[in-house]
């Protein structure tokens, strides 16, 4: 990821040297100007990430300069930080009501101001995603299909999006389980805030409560800087737990208490943190089963399981495949050479007889193969990668690979499967006897479309 671009608006020649120096030292790609005026032209022909805006400037204020950015669509408007060196608590809350993100008082502290614009430039890319988020799915019609089962999971929807109940949502990897999470929060009467996403089982243990809660400078050996958590990120808006049924015992009991209280307690802190968060969670494990086994709280589990969901896997829903897959075909096809494209009969049949074990994500992947690797209008049985046939006495379809990639997938997949039944579903151990490391291991099963229980 690039560093932020900052633009600089101070009327002192001494304090944009300064401040353009520090920033450029640490990678930064910085502009200064000294006044309202030339920072509205400088935003007009470039993109900028943050603004560091003084309040007290020759021409118009930076109150007026705020409020002519706040004007900007959101797309190109950048997040503004006020400095002052007369600053006072009026000005301060009145420059937090027209939209600046935080207020910095002179002589300013390097290290504070290198803090604010990385959390500037994290909540602008966060809010840019999220408004993306709302125009991708404005409405459940966004989840494709109208099997029996999707048309109950979107009755679901509408009914229980407007409430604040903790969510747990069901589902196989690879159902489309971040989908509903997403359309819960885009329904919601929090869709204006933050959908925050944080996975579980792909961040090492080691570092998930650093996540969740953040924590502070000094507070262990690699905290150079203080960092905000996904709870306090999520402040206001929906937090989604991916795979929470992955989350150690020690975690556990920090969420719940979390969770409870309504506070989070960042590592290294004196003081808790008031967030106001609705959370939801997905798994695909059976979380009773977990319970029995003593890897998963019951308590945390009933505070989670308020309002449970289902998300069927993709071979118990059949007649959706065609609507999925020209869904597919229509977003992969899009560009500047965008050109209609349609699955022949046959092709689309032999789609239907497949078992798809890694549910609509597999879908997916497959029909991005076919757009790239067949630019045609027609795309035909012999254009699917993975040509399907039935396996006999069964309804399953097992794959016959055509290309030494399909037969290198197909290997490393049992291979996988035939370490995870060694460990008994464990993961972690699974990671060991494969010598990998854990979240290595969870990104090539999700690839592969191998869910931690199949």
């Amino acid at each position: 990821m690039t560093s932020p671009r900052v633009l600089i608006v101070d009327d002192e020649p001494g304090i944009r040297q300064a401040l353009s120096g520090a920033l450029r030292d640490e990678g930064f790609q910085v502009t200064a100007v000294q006044t309202g005026e030339a920072c509205l032209e400088a935003i007009a022909v470039a993109q900028y990430e943050v603004v560091l805006l003084d309040v007290w400037l020759p021409g118009i204020d930076g109150l007026e300069t705020l409020t002519r950015i706040q004007r900007i669509s959101l797309a190109d408007r950048p997040v503004v930080v006020m400095i002052s060196g007369h600053g006072t608590i009026e000005t301060a809350v009145r420059a937090t009501k027209l939209g600046a993100f935080d207020f910095l008082e002179k002589p300013l502290s390097i290290d504070r101001v290198l803090l604010v614009i990385r959390n500037a430039s994290d909540n602008r890319r966060l809010r840019l995603a999220n408004e993306r988020l709302r125009e991708s799915v404005a409405s459940s019609a966004n989840i494709v299909g109208d099997s029996v089962p999707m048309k109950a999971l979107r009755q679901q929807l509408s009914l229980m999006a407007g409430t604040n109940g903790r969510v747990l949502i069901y589902g196989e990897s690879g159902t489309g389980k971040e989908l509903v999470a997403q359309a819960l929060h885009s329904m919601s009467p929090r869709s204006g805030q933050l959908f925050v996403e944080v996975n579980c089982a792909a961040i090492p243990e080691d570092m998930i409560e650093s996540e969740l809660f953040g924590h502070m400078k000094g507070s262990f050996t690699a905290a150079h800087e203080r960092k905000v958590g996904k709870f306090q990120k999520a402040d206001g808006g929906t937090l989604f737990l991916d795979e929470v049924g992955d989350m150690s015992l020690r975690t556990q009991a920090k969420v719940l208490r979390s969770l409870e209280e309504q506070k989070i307690e960042p590592l290294g802190a004196q003081e808790s943190i008031r967030v106001d968060v609705r959370v939801v969670a997905a798994t695909n494990k059976n979380l009773e089963d977990e319970i029995a086994r003593g890897n998963f709280r019951e308590d945390l589990f009933y505070r989670l399981n308020v309002i449970p969901f289902h998300v069927p896997p993709l071979r118990e829903r059949r007649e959706d495949i065609p609507a999925l897959a020209n869904h597919f075909l229509a977003e992969f096809s899009e560009g500047p050479s965008k050109r209609s494209r349609e699955f022949v009969p046959a092709a689309m049949q032999l789609l239907q007889d497949y078992h798809w074990p890694g549910n609509v994500r597999e879908l997916r992947n497959l029909v991005e193969r076919v757009v790239i690797l067949h630019p045609g209008a027609r795309i035909e049985a012999r254009h699917i990668p993975l040509q399907l046939a039935r396996k006999p006495g069964t309804d399953k379809a097992a794959p016959v690979y055509g290309s030494l990639q399909e037969v290198r997938e197909a290997a490393e997949r049992e291979y996988i499967l035939k370490k995870m039944e060694e460990a008994n579903g464990n993961v972690t151990r699974a990671a060991e006897l494969l010598g990998l490391e854990r979240s290595n291991l969870y990104r090539k099963m999700k690839a592969l479309g191998i869910g931690p229980r199949e």
